[in-house]
C-alpha cells in the first residue's frame, strides 16, 4: 500500500505553487474561525450576557467584510508560503490588527449594549494571528514532507517478483529495505494463487497483456524483477512481450554469490539484455571435475585478452591454478584484463605477457621460462569480412601461430593443448573458417604422429568447436547496440540470414569439460540449439531499447559479405559426430591427415603468406581443405580453376 501512496505522491506537481484564490479563502477561514473561537470564549468562560446570537452574527459578518478589505489591501495571499519572509508576517499582523480594530469599532457604534470590546479586539487579534501562522506552518511542513516523499519515491523503483518459488521468495526479503526497490508483490501465471499472499506480500496473477498494463497504470509498476535469468528464457515470447508493449522494464537479479552482507545492490541488479533472452537452456557441466583438472598447475592461455581468452581467465582464475600465464599481442585490453584480475582474485599468481603467436622465438622464450601444463589457444583472426580482404595475415595468424603453439607444446612436454575452433570450420566458404579447419588438421595430424610413435612427446590435443558467442568482440550484438545508440538504422545483410548464439561464459566451461573428459586428439562440437535469425535479434534489441523496429529505428538490409554464409552449418548431427558422456557434447568425424604432409603444407601456406602470394596460397587452401568452396568471394574463381583441372 505505501508503494501506491508514494506513487501518488509522486504525481503531485509540487514544483507548481498554491493560487493566489485558494490562499484568500483558507484566510478568510482561518479569520472566521477565530472570531467565533473569541466569541466562544468570552461567552462562556467571562459569562458576558451582552454576546448575544445577534451580537455574534454582527461580529463574525464584520470580521469577514474586513477580512476580506485588509488582506485584498495588504495582498497577503500574493506570497509563495514555503518562501514566506518577515515582511509577509508584517503584513499579516498588520491586516489581522486593522481587521480586529475596524470591527470593535463598528460594534461599539451599534446598539448592543455593554460588553468587553477590548478583550474581545484583542482575543480575536492574537487568535487570528496564531491561525494565520499556525496555517502557514503547517503547509510548509506538509510541503516538505511530500517533498521527501517524491524523493524517495522517485529514488525507489517500483517492482513485483516473478514467480513463487523459493529463490523469489528469498528476494523480497532481501529487498525488504532495500533504498531503491519497493516490491509491489508476486507476479505468477495464472489464477491458481489468486488472492493468497506469502508473508504479507499480494501475489498477483496474469493471464495476458492487459493484465500486465493494468499493473503498470493501477499500481504503477516500473519493472518486473526475474530472480533466475532462465525464468527470462521461459518467458521470452509471453512476459516479456508483455511487459515491452507496456513500457514496463524487465530485471534480472544477481545470483547470490553477488549478493553482499544479504543486501541486493543497485548497480548488480541488471535490465534484461538480448542475451537473456536468445538459446536454449543453459548446458550443465560437471565443474567439480573441471576443478580437479586444473587445480594447481601452471596454465596458459594464448589470445587471453580476447573475449573467450579473457573469459577463459576469469573462470580458470577460480579453480586455484598455480600459476596462469596470459600472452596476448594487445596491449590495452591487456592491461584492462590485468587489473581486472588484480581487484578480483588477489591471491593468483598471474603473468601478463605480451607477444604474438606469430613469432616462434617469444613463444619459445614463454614456454621456456614458466612450463606451462596445460595450454589453451584462442588466439585468432575471426572476422569473416575482413580475413577475406587481408588472407595472408589470416593464414600466419591462424595456421602458422596455431602450428607454433603446437609445436613448442610438444618441445617443453606440455600435457593438454586445447584449441579453440569454429563452426566455420564446417565446409568453409571463407578463408578465416578454412584456415580455422587446416590449423585443425594441423593439430590432429600431430596428435595422431603421437599416438603411432612418429615423433616423441606427450602432449594431449584438444580441438572445440562451437559458433557464435553472444556479446564477442566486433560480434553482431555490440554492433547493433552501437547502432540503436545512433538512433539507426540497422544494418542486416540478409533477411533470411541465421546463426547459432551460446553465452561467452557457457562456451568456456563447455570447453574446459571437452578438455576434462577427453583422452587426446578429438574434435568436440557442442550442441548448439537452435539458430536465430538476424533480423528477428535487431527486431527485438530495437524492441527492449524502448522503440519501434520500422519506425523508431528502421532496419536496411545490405547484402551478404563477402565469404558469408546464409546459414550455418549444423555442428552436432549424429551423422556426422560420435557420441560422449555428456549429452550436449560430441565428437566430430572428420577426415584424418598424414603429419608429414600436413606439417609441409603448413609451412608451404606460411611461406606463400609471408611472400603475399596469394594465388598459390589459395589454391593450396582449396587443394588441402576440399571442401572449400568460396562465396560470394573473389576466391570463386579458384574453386573453378580447380574443378576444370581435376
Amino acid at each position: 500500500m505505501m508503494g501506491i501512496v508514494e506513487q501518488l505522491v509522486s504525481r503531485l506537481k509540487l514544483d507548481r505553487f498554491f493560487s493566489s484564490k485558494l490562499i484568500l479563502a483558507i484566510d478568510l477561514l482561518a479569520s472566521l474561525s477565530a472570531s467565533i473561537c473569541t466569541l466562544i470564549f468570552v461567552r462562556t468562560l467571562l459569562s458576558d450576557t451582552a454576546v448575544t446570537f445577534g451580537f455574534s452574527i454582527a461580529w463574525i459578518a464584520l470580521g469577514f467584510i474586513f477580512s476580506l478589505l485588509y488582506f485584498f489591501l495588504f495582498k497577503t495571499y500574493r506570497t509563495i508560503i514555503r518562501h514566506s519572509t518577515l515582511k509577509e508576517f508584517a503584513k499579516i499582523c498588520l491586516a489581522s490588527f486593522l481587521k480586529s480594530l475596524s470591527v470593535c469599532a463598528v460594534m461599539m457604534v451599534l446598539p448592543f449594549g455593554d460588553t468587553y470590546y477590548a478583550v474581545l479586539a484583542m482575543l480575536d487579534l492574537s487568535v487570528t494571528i496564531i491561525f494565520l501562522l499556525l496555517i502557514r506552518v503547517v503547509m510548509i511542513v506538509m510541503y516538505d514532507t511530500l517533498r521527501e516523499k517524491v524523493i524517495s519515491s522517485r529514488k525507489r523503483v517500483n517492482v513485483m517478483v516473478y514467480g513463487v518459488d523459493d529463490k523469489s521468495v528469498a528476494l523480497v526479503k532481501r529487498l525488504v529495505n532495500s533504498p531503491h526497490y519497493n516490491v509491489i508483490g508476486y507476479l505468477n501465471f495464472g489464477r491458481r494463487l489468486r488472492g493468497q499472499n506469502i508473508d504479507g506480500v499480494k501475489i498477483f496473477y496474469f493471464e495476458n497483456q492487459a493484465d500486465i498494463k493494468l499493473f503498470h497504470d493501477r499500481f504503477f509498476v516500473d519493472a518486473i524483477l526475474f530472480a533466475r535469468e532462465n525464468d527470462v528464457k521461459i518467458e521470452a515470447e509471453r512476459l516479456v512481450d508483455y511487459c515491452q508493449e507496456s513500457s514496463i522494464k524487465i530485471l534480472v537479479a544477481p545470483e547470490i554469490d553477488e549478493v553482499i552482507d544479504g543486501k541486493v545492490m543497485k548497480s548488480s541488479i541488471r535490465e534484461v539484455k538480448i542475451e537473456d533472452l536468445l538459446g536454449r537452456d543453459e548446458i550443465r557441466i560437471s565443474m567439480d571435475k573441471i576443478i580437479e583438472n586444473f587445480s594447481g598447475k601452471t596454465v596458459m592461455v594464448t589470445g587471453a585478452a580476447g573475449s573467450i581468452g579473457s573469459e577463459l581467465c576469469r573462470q580458470l582464475a577460480s579453480f586455484g591454478p598455480k600459476k596462469l600465464v596470459l600472452f596476448d599481442n594487445g596491449e590495452t585490453p591487456m592491461h584492462n584484463l590485468r587489473l581486472e584480475l588484480e581487484e578480483r582474485f588477489k591471491d593468483l599468481d598471474f603473468v601478463p605477457v605480451i607477444g604474438d603467436v606469430r613469432q616462434e622465438p617469444r613463444l619459445d622464450y614463454v614456454f621456456r621460462k614458466h612450463r606451462p601444463q596445460v595450454v589453451f589457444h584462442a588466439a585468432a583472426y575471426k572476422h569473416v569480412p575482413l580475413m577475406e580482404e587481408n588472407p595472408c595475415e589470416a593464414v600466419r595468424v591462424n595456421v602458422a601461430g596455431s602450428k607454433n603453439v603446437a609445436d613448442k607444446c610438444i618441445q617443453y612436454d606440455v600435457e593438454k593443448m586445447v584449441m579453440i575452433s569454429t563452426d566455420k570450420a564446417v565446409n568453409p566458404t571463407n578463408i578465416m573458417g578454412c584456415t580455422k579447419r587446416l590449423a585443425e588438421i594441423y593439430v590432429q595430424s600431430l596428435g595422431l604422429a603421437l599416438e603411432k610413435g612418429e615423433i616423441k612427446g606427450k602432449t594431449k590435443f584438444v580441438t572445440t568447436r562451437f559458433g557464435n558467442v553472444l556479446g564477442s568482440n566486433g560480434s553482431v550484438i555490440p554492433r547493433f547496440r552501437e547502432q540503436i545508440a545512433k538512433g539507426g538504422p540497422l544494418t542486416v545483410t540478409h533477411p533470411e540470414i541465421t546463426r547459432f548464439f551460446m553465452t561467452i561464459p557457457e562456451a568456456c566451461r563447455l570447453v574446459m569439460e571437452a578438455a576434462t573428459m577427453s583422452t587426446g586428439n578429438q574434435i568436440f562440437v557442442f550442441d548448439m540449439g537452435e539458430s536465430v535469425k538476424i533480423d528477428t535479434l535487431a527486431r527485438r534489441m530495437i524492441t527492449l531499447a524502448g522503440f519501434v523496429p520500422d519506425k523508431d529505428i528502421m532496419i536496411e538490409y545490405c547484402g551478404l559479405r563477402p565469404g558469408e554464409k546464409l546459414y550455418e552449418e549444423v555442428l552436432s548431427t549424429k551423422e556426422n559426430t560420435d557420441p560422449t558422456s555428456h549429452d550436449r557434447i560430441r565428437i566430430a568425424k572428420v577426415r584424418q591427415y598424414e603429419y608429414d604432409r600436413a606439417r609441409k603444407t603448413m609451412e608451404e601456406l606460411e611461406d606463400y603468406a609471408l611472400k603475399v602470394n596469394i594465388p598459390d596460397m589459395v589454391r593450396l587452401m582449396k587443394r588441402t581443405v576440399p571442401e572449400f568452396l568460396s562465396k560470394n568471394s573473389e576466391f570463386e574463381k579458384y574453386d573453378l580453376e580447380i574443378n576444370r583441372n581435376d
